[in-house]
C-alpha cells in the first residue's frame, strides 16, 4: 500500500502542478493557480501520516517505508525548485514569458550553481536521512530497521555525489574556449567604444 501510496502522491504531483499552472495561464487565475500549487505540500503531510500509521500498527518496515521518507525528503528539497522551472518554461513556451535562465556554463559562476543545487539534494537527503531516524527510533532497535537504514546510507551517498561534483567544479572549473572569451572581449571593447 505504501508503494502505491508513492506513485500516487507522485502522480498527484504532477497533476497538480498542471492543473494550478493551466489555471495561471490559460483561465487567467494566478491566484487560483498559486492556491492549487500549494495543495502540494499535502501530499507528503498525507505520505507521512499514512506511514506512521502503517508502522504504528505493526508493519515491519521495510524498503517501501524507506521510500516514502526519500520521496519526502526529495520533494521537500527539490520540490519548489522543480515548480519554479516548470513555470518559467511554460510561460516561454507557450504564453510569451521570457526564456527561462540558463545555468552559467564556466568558471566561478559554474561553480556557484553547481553549489546551489548541491544545497538541494543535500538538503532532500537529510531531511530523508531524518525521517529514516525516526522511523528507526519509533520501532526501536527490537525491529527489523535494516531496509531503513540501508535508506540511510543511500542517502548519504547523494550528499556525498553532490559535495564531490561541486566541489569539482570549484577545484576544477571549466574555463570559457579562448573564442569564446576573444569575442566576448571584442563585444565589450565595441560596446565601450560606443560610449
Amino acid at each position: 500500500m505504501i508503494a502505491l501510496l508513492v506513485v500516487a502522491c507522485e502522480v498527484a504531483f504532477w497533476v497538480l502542478l498542471a492543473a494550478g499552472l493551466a489555471l495561471r495561464y490559460v483561465a487567467r487565475k494566478p491566484r487560483l493557480g498559486a492556491a492549487v500549487l500549494l495543495c502540494e505540500p499535502l501530499l507528503e503531510v498525507v505520505l507521512l501520516v499514512v506511514t506512521a500509521i502503517d508502522l504504528k500498527n505493526g508493519a515491519e518496515p521495510d524498503w517501501k517505508h524507506g521510500l516514502a521518507a526519500v520521496y519526502i525528503g526529495f520533494t521537500v528539497g527539490l520540490g519548489h525548485h522543480t515548480i519554479k522551472k516548470v513555470d518559467a518554461w511554460v510561460a516561454h513556451r507557450w504564453f510569451g514569458g521570457p526564456p527561462p535562465v540558463k545555468p552559467p556554463k564556466y568558471g566561478t559562476a559554474r561553480a556557484i550553481h553547481e553549489w546551489r543545487t548541491a544545497a538541494r539534494w543535500i538538503l532532500a537527503a537529510v531531511v530523508a536521512l531524518a525521517l529514516l531516524q525516526a522511523a528507526v527510533w519509533y520501532v526501536g532497535p527490537d525491529g527489523a530497521i535494516s531496509s531503513l537504514q540501508s535508506w540511510q546510507q543511500k542517502m548519504l551517498l547523494v550528499i556525498g555525489i553532490n559535495v564531490i561534483i561541486a566541489g569539482g567544479y570549484t577545484v576544477f572549473p571549466k574555463q570559457a574556449p579562448h573564442d569564446a572569451v576573444a569575442d566576448r572581449e571584442r563585444a565589450d571593447r565595441e560596446r565601450a567604444d560606443r560610449f
